[in-house]
Formats: structure tokens, C-alpha cells, sequence
């Protein structure tokens, strides 16, 4: 069962967002909230495919003081994209927190965005926007998904995969002996047990 306490300041929030950046719907389209509430008057979550909200790209969780609720929304896009993909959500999510932290702010030295930390190339080919939080983390899990598909659903060849590329575990037949990807294979091992 998700943990859906604190809703109303979520929502509160995306509000305040969408008002901030001018994100307004039309054409019938209903927004993320309006879905959300509906969805939870209903006892349900909202659907996959419902409207996404206006991401705030300036400050990170902790500067805003909204981490629990902002972590519980991504909690949410991951089981979301877990599903629709075919990959255990605690695998996707023990790759977001080594990745990002879960942060949708989060940007690496090397240009990689977002929860899933995606780089734009990556992104483009997986046709996702790595700046917008949901499509980041669809596109992290559809790449994560790829990779247990090239690996015959070995976790650890595919995790390495995400982190070091396909071709350098392949090269090795395994986690190359890059101290970097041996250390990230291990802590999201550790984390999906």
C-alpha cells in the first residue's frame, strides 16, 4: 500500500508550481492533481498515463524542505514505470537512490539528469525528456529493462550495464574492473536485497 499521507501538500505544491511556470491545460486534458485526487477519492492512484506536473528544476529537496513528500511522489513514478516496463520496483528504485538520491534536480559532472541520472543522448534515443521527472524515470526503467534483456535477466551484468555501457560488460564478461561501477554494482546490490 502506498503511503499516501501528506497528499494535499503535494498537491498544494504542484499547484503553486504550475502557477509559477504558467502550465496550464487545455484541449480537455485534465492535470496531475485534478487525476491524483480523483484517483484517491476513488481509492486508487493515478494511472500511468496521466498528466505530469511542472517540474521545479531550480532547488533541490532539501532546499525546499519537501523531501518526504516530493521522495513519495517518485516512489510513486517508479512503481508506475516498474510496472509498465516489467522490472521489479525495488531494483528501479535501489538504482535511482545510487544514482540521484531520488532527486529530480540532480545533474552529474558528466551531464547525466534527473532520478534516473539519464544523459541527453541516452534520453533522446529512449524518446523521453530527461528533464521532466516521470519521462526520466520511464526512461531510466525502459533502459534498465533493455539491459536485463541484453544480459538474460543477470541484475548484475545489467546494473553494471547502466553504469559502465553495454559494451564494456560484454568486453569483460562481466562488472569491468573499473572501481566506479564495481562500487555503484555493489551498493545498488545492496540496496535491492
Amino acid at each position: 500500500m502506498i503511503d499516501l499521507s501528506g497528499i494535499s501538500e503535494v498537491m498544494q505544491r504542484i499547484q503553486t508550481i504550475e502557477n509559477r511556470f504558467g502550465v496550464h491545460h487545455s484541449g480537455g486534458s485534465v492535470n496531475f492533481q485534478q487525476t491524483l485526487q480523483s484517483e484517491m477519492e476513488g481509492g486508487k492512484v493515478a494511472p500511468e498515463n496521466s498528466q505530469k506536473p511542472a517540474s521545479d528544476r531550480t532547488r533541490t529537496f532539501e532546499e525546499t524542505g519537501e523531501k518526504s513528500a516530493s521522495k513519495s511522489m517518485v516512489d510513486m513514478m517508479i512503481t508506475s514505470a516498474a510496472k509498465k516496463y516489467g522490472v521489479d520496483s525495488r531494483l528501479v528504485s535501489a538504482v535511482a537512490e545510487t544514482e540521484s538520491g531520488y532527486s529530480p534536480n540532480a545533474v552529474s559532472n558528466s551531464g547525466a539528469v534527473g532520478v534516473m541520472q539519464l544523459m541527453p543522448d541516452t534520453a533522446a534515443t529512449l524518446g523521453v525528456d530527461p528533464y521532466d521527472t516521470q519521462q526520466n524515470i520511464e526512461g531510466g526503467t525502459k533502459y534498465l529493462k533493455n539491459m536485463l534483456d541484453d544480459f538474460g535477466g543477470d541484475v548484475r551484468k545489467a546494473v553494471a550495464a547502466y553504469n559502465a555501457g553495454t559494451q564494456a560488460v560484454k568486453d569483460y564478461n562481466g562488472v569491468p574492473p573499473y572501481a566506479e561501477t564495481q562500487n555503484y554494482v555493489n551498493k545498488v546490490l545492496d540496496l535491492y536485497r
